[in-house]
């Protein structure tokens, strides 16, 4: 079953949170939501979707690596800047760093983006641009 990764740019929508939470107080049978990560602008999704970091995304995906040095072989690329890339990904949420004895390993629990990439400015945002 495929895992889908919701992300959106701008700000989170918690509409609705708190009755879910509320439900799930009361013993309620709430229904899975669709995870969804916010960024902030559009050069931040940028920054963390840049190609470098899906090639990582993919190799984790794909290859199951046991540890960021092995993560660095597969992608052919020197440990040290893998693991700044890796932090920043375990920052936006987009995996997670398991320890396995010294070793981090990484790991992502979805095998699919699904981008909503709004082609018009809100009020805020237009404001901002304006300025």
């Amino acid at each position: 079953m495929t895992q889908t990764l919701h992300v959106t740019i701008g700000s989170p929508d918690r509409s609705g949170l708190e009755d879910r939470l509320k439900a799930i107080d009361s013993g309620e049978d709430v229904a899975p939501h669709n995870p969804t990560l916010a960024i902030e602008d559009l050069e931040t999704f940028g920054r963390v979707f840049r190609s470098t970091n899906l090639e990582l995304l993919e190799a984790i995906v794909e290859h199951d690596p046991a540890s960021i040095r092995e993560l660095a072989r597969l992608v052919e690329r020197n440990p040290p800047e893998v693991l700044e890339n890796v932090n920043e990904l375990a920052d936006y949420g987009l995996l997670e760093l398991e320890e396995d004895g010294q070793a981090k390993r990484p790991v992502v629990w979805y095998d699919e983006i699904d981008v909503d990439l709004p082609l018009t400015s809100t009020g805020a945002q237009r404001d901002a641009a304006n300025a």
